[in-house]
């Protein structure tokens, strides 16, 4: 077969072959090796600080071009569901619609017109209120280079316009290849030694490997996102007696909490992809999975939670008492059913930094496949992970008065 390649064919392979060898050798060398032994190089560190550097340069660059045309770069009164006029009064709003209208006497008296101020305030108040805040996209204040961003930041020149183009290339052609390379293997990986573990018989070596292979899984996934995650106060680390408790903002919640320890998980049993997972994991370790028709059973829900509580061998559940994803700008009223187990909750709070990469989920608006490629096509998935201290439901508190309360 040499015989008939000529020398471009083979000057080709060879630097196709240097290629794949460079580029297994990065994966592996210094994404998922790491990753399974549980190890940084401390890169991350420099590369928030080069992004921080060039986001501030970029925002800087915006408002000199916006001082140039005296205007603002950025409108607070604009954050909203509805866009809202600053420093508008009663009086001046009226003769504005008075003059819409062709009324022209604008005499303190009553105006048929007048009714339509008061209804389009009634709709505002409806539309933008702070409950509806909370399912919309955060926005920021200073420009991140991506294309989900505040629509006032128009004011670019053409430095920005190349660097933004230099920021496609580099997210698209070069992070998400690699990160969906990382996230491939942990999956399969995952899956593979899940299914192996489950085979050996329940001894403290399988809950040792069983651990082990979850946290090796759940890191894997969090540097398939570039996740940098901080953790404090871990001395309030839940225990296996009781369930934690934290706020929802996006699929990938749990595999933030689990990234520091095991956890096993609540969650109604799927098909496909997401289903194989499911069903590996819980062969290996005792996950809590429902059928479609036992969901809407609150008894027997109930019942499998406190019966995995009471077993100390097992891990503490995990649970996001708000059941909806919110844009981590505020938590909403925790459902009662998490307190109605009678155990020690351990509340956790997760907050993100969306300068690096927004990571709520707006499933009215995107599927799953969209939104983890918008996440591994971000700059990184930033965020913190308070530790808060456990909690016990006292005798008198009944578990609707539990869920109102504020960690």
């Amino acid at each position: 077969m040499d015989w008939f390649m000529s020398p471009a064919d083979e000057l080709l392979s060879k630097y196709l072959g240097l290629s794949i060898n460079v580029w297994l050798t990065l994966v592996f060398g210094f994404l998922i090796v790491p990753a399974v032994l549980g190890v940084s190089f401390g890169i991350h560190k420099y590369y928030m600080r080069t992004l921080l550097c060039i986001f501030e340069w970029a925002t800087l660059q915006m408002k000199l071009k916006a001082k140039e045309k005296n205007h603002q770069l950025y409108r607070h009164y604009t954050s909203g569901i509805v866009s809202k006029m600053p420093d508008s009064t009663l009086r001046q709003e009226i003769q504005d619609l008075r003059r819409t209208a062709d009324c022209l006497s604008l005499e303190p008296r009553f105006d048929l017109a007048d009714v339509f101020f008061f209804c389009r305030k009634g709709l505002e108040s409806i539309l933008d209120d702070d409950v509806t805040k909370c399912f919309s996209a955060q926005e920021l204040e200073s420009w991140n280079l991506l294309t989900r961003s505040n629509l006032n930041f128009r004011y670019t020149s053409l430095k920005l316009l190349a660097l933004w183009v230099l920021g496609v290339v580099i997210r698209y052609c070069v992070l998400l290849p690699f990160r969906v390379t990382v996230a491939v293997t942990g999956i399969f990986l995952f899956i593979v030694l899940s299914t192996v573990v489950g085979f050996l018989p329940s001894t403290k070596l399988r809950r040792y490997l069983s651990d082990t292979v979850h946290l090796m899984g759940y890191r894997l996934c969090v540097r398939s996102l570039s996740g940098v995650i901080t953790y404090h106060n871990r001395e309030n680390k839940p225990k296996n007696d009781g369930i934690c408790v934290a706020n929802h903002t996006t699929p990938i919640d749990g595999i933030i909490l689990a990234n520091d320890r095991c956890y096993s998980l609540v969650g109604q049993l799927h098909g496909g992809l997401l289903g194989m997972i499911q069903r590996a994991m819980v062969k290996s370790s005792p996950h809590i999975w429902f059928e479609r028709a036992e969901v809407k059973d609150r008894h027997l829900v109930a019942k499998r939670l406190r019966d995995h509580v009471a077993d100390e061998n097992k891990h503490p559940v995990l649970i996001f008492p708000e059941g909806t994803c919110v844009n981590n700008t505020s938590v909403m009223m925790f459902k009662k059913g998490s307190f109605e187990i009678g155990c020690t909750i351990y509340p956790a709070a997760i907050k993100y930094d969306s300068r690096f990469g927004d990571a709520f989920w707006n499933s009215s608006q995107s599927g799953l496949v969209g939104y983890l490629l918008r996440l591994m096509s971000s700059w990184a998935i930033v965020c913190s992970v308070w530790y808060l201290p456990p909690m016990n439901r006292k005798g008198c508190r009944t578990e609707t008065i539990q869920s109102e309360r504020r960690f």
